[in-house]
C-alpha cells in the first residue's frame, strides 16, 4: 500500500506545464532583460511524454494590461518595474494567448551557462543541417560555444533559433542523464543558483526527473512555429514582429497540451 501511495504521488498530477524564460541580460547577474528564449514545456510522467513548444520571441500578443507587443517584453516590462514580477507576466502572457495552463517557470541566465557547461564537461550537439558555421553531424561544444550556438542571429530569423535553442537544451538534457556525465553533476548542481531561479517546489523535481528518464532526450517531443503558423509584418512603429495563426497553432497545443 504504501508503495502505491508513493507511486501515485510520482505519477499525479498527470500534468505539468512549465515556462522555460532565457533571459539575455545586458548585465551579467542581472535578470532584467527580454525573454529571447521561450519554450512551453509539459511533462507526463504516466504516459510517459515530455513535450517542448519553442514560442517566437518576436510573437505579437495581447499582454496582460491590454497593449500588443512582442511577447518576450512581458518579462522585461514587469521585471524593470518590480524585480522579480518579470517570470508571472510572461507566464500571464503564455496563459492569455494560447489558452493553456502554466504550473510553473524556469529562469535561464544566459550568462551562467557558459560555466555549468563546462563543468559537465561539454555537450554532444547534434545538427541535422549546417548550421551557425558547424556542418551537420554531432560536435561536441564547450561552455562559449554553445551559447554562441544559441545566440547566433547570423542568416537565420526568429523560428531557425528557436530550432537550435531546443537543440542545445535537448543536448543539454543528455549529457545530465548520460551516466558517464554523473561524476560532474556535483559540480553542475553548485552552479544552478548563479545559472537559474524557479519556483517549481523540490516535491515536483522526482516526477520531472521520471518523465524524463523515461523518455529520454531523444524522446523529448521538441516542436517550433513552422513559418505558416505566422504572419511577419511591420507595426506603426516601425517593429518587424510576427503575427500568430491561431488556425494553424491551436491543433500544435490541443495536441501537445490537451488544451
Amino acid at each position: 500500500m504504501l508503495l502505491c501511495l508513493l507511486l501515485a504521488a510520482l505519477l499525479w498530477p498527470g500534468r505539468t506545464n512549465i515556462l522555460l524564460l532565457g533571459v539575455d541580460s545586458r548585465e551579467p547577474g542581472s535578470n532584467l532583460g527580454r525573454t529571447d528564449t521561450m519554450i512551453l514545456a509539459t511533462f507526463q510522467p504516466l504516459q510517459p511524454y515530455v513535450g517542448m513548444l519553442a514560442i517566437p520571441r518576436d510573437l505579437w500578443v495581447t499582454l496582460s494590461d491590454g497593449s500588443q507587443d512582442r511577447i518576450n517584453t512581458a518579462h522585461f516590462y514587469a521585471e524593470a518595474q518590480t524585480p522579480g514580477a518579470g517570470p508571472a507576466a510572461a507566464m500571464d502572457a503564455v496563459r492569455q494567448n494560447f489558452g493553456v495552463d502554466v504550473d510553473y517557470y524556469v529562469r535561464i541566465r544566459f550568462d551562467g551557462l557558459v560555466s555549468l557547461v563546462d563543468a559537465l564537461g561539454g555537450v554532444e550537439v547534434t545538427l541535422p543541417s549546417a548550421m551557425s558555421g558547424y556542418t551537420a553531424g554531432t560536435h561536441h561544444l564547450n561552455g562559449t560555444q554553445a551559447l554562441a550556438l544559441v545566440r547566433d542571429r547570423a542568416n537565420s530569423d526568429d523560428l531557425y533559433r528557436n530550432a537550435r535553442g531546443q537543440i542545445f537544451i535537448k543536448a543539454l538534457l543528455a549529457e545530465v542523464l548520460r551516466a558517464g556525465s554523473w561524476g560532474q553533476l556535483p559540480a553542475a548542481l553548485e552552479l544552478l543558483p548563479l545559472v537559474l531561479d524557479t519556483d517549481i517546489p523540490p516535491t515536483q523535481w522526482p516526477r520531472l526527473a521520471i518523465a524524463l528518464l523515461r523518455t529520454g532526450a531523444e524522446g523529448i517531443d521538441g516542436r517550433a512555429f513552422s513559418h505558416e503558423m505566422v504572419a511577419p509584418f511591420t507595426t506603426e512603429g516601425g517593429a518587424a514582429v510576427l503575427a500568430p495563426n491561431w488556425e494553424l497553432i491551436n491543433p500544435v497545443l490541443l495536441e501537445m497540451f490537451g488544451q
